[in-house]
């Protein structure tokens, strides 16, 4: 069963929030409510993780592109949603067990073993700042603008921005975001590393990112893999704790067979043929046709 086919079926069991297309190892999650600035309802947060669980289960694909539609990228959480929060959460820890719900949706993004790239137009506010800082690498239009929405509501920002914008920019950035709710711009972010690259508008933004991320994807895919695990273990960890796991990581991991592939092409001067990440498995039971259709 295709990826595609899988994301109709699931499209039509809720309110879909995104469309999904694979081509050429690359699988593009486009948000599709331009009509409400991509706002992240309740379905959001339960299809995002559905959708890269998917993904993940397409041993052709090898990057994740996520872009939006409309002039905006994202106007972050559906204001609608906190009532609904606040309506089904009688007690403190219930909010708790939502606020870490919405948390690990988010992190689908961060743990997935292939690279996510996000190509962002316009405004990117509140939650979708935490949803960016999930993704492996960011670039955007010159339009484009980032906020931390929450404190201009009254609330701390809570389901991702800080503990991992603080590796992305610096303290004294993130403070001053954080506490006015004031603007990154797009020049400004690319000045501090926040995003790759700033171009000029929406379609020339797709063009250059779908070129890195077929780059990307011309490369042997567990080696990718094995560099972000190597890279988030290291920005988490000690040095030395680092450098444990890369050794333990290649002692285990390593293709022989790809680093000749890989050797042989550049030699030939042709694209690498590569072994496929073996699938992700969710469960240790077999699926069932049946069961798969039904997912």
């Amino acid at each position: 069963m295709s990826i595609e086919q899988s994301e109709a079926s699931q499209a039509s069991a809720m309110d879909s929030c995104f469309e999904l297309s694979t081509n050429a190892g690359v699988a593009h999650l486009r948000m599709n409510r331009p009509e409400r600035r991509n706002a992240m309802t309740l379905s959001f947060w339960d299809e995002l993780p559905a959708l890269v669980r998917r993904i993940e289960q397409d041993p052709s694909v090898r990057v994740i592109v996520l872009s939006s539609t409309g002039p905006h990228f994202s106007a972050g959480l559906d204001l609608g949603v906190f009532q609904q929060i606040q309506a089904a959460s009688a007690s403190g820890y219930g909010l708790y067990e939502k606020i870490r719900l919405m948390q690990r949706s988010l992190s689908s993004l961060e743990e997935c073993r292939l690279p996510v790239l996000a190509a962002v137009q316009g405004a990117a506010i509140g939650g979708a700042v935490d949803l960016l800082t999930a993704c492996d690498l960011r670039y955007c239009s010159a339009d484009a603008y980032f906020t931390i929405e929450e404190i201009n509501v009254g609330m701390t920002a809570d389901v991702g921005t800080f503990p991992r914008i603080l590796k992305l920019l610096p303290e004294a950035v993130v403070k001053e975001l954080a506490y006015t709710g004031g603007r990154l711009r797009a020049q400004r972010a690319e000045s501090l590393g926040f995003v790759n690259a700033v171009l000029p508008d929406h379609q020339a933004l797709l063009a250059h990112v779908f070129q890195v991320a077929e780059e990307i994807a011309a490369k042997a895919p567990l080696a990718i893999h094995g560099c972000k695990r190597a890279i988030h273990w290291g920005r988490d960890h000690s040095t030395s704790d680092g450098l444990e796991q890369i050794a333990l990581w290649n002692a285990g991991a390593l293709s022989w067979n790809d680093i000749g592939e890989a050797i042989q092409a550049r030699t030939e001067k042709r694209p690498g043929q590569f072994a496929d990440l073996p699938q992700k498995p969710h469960r240790l039971a077999p699926y069932t046709n049946d069961h798969q259709d039904s997912e």
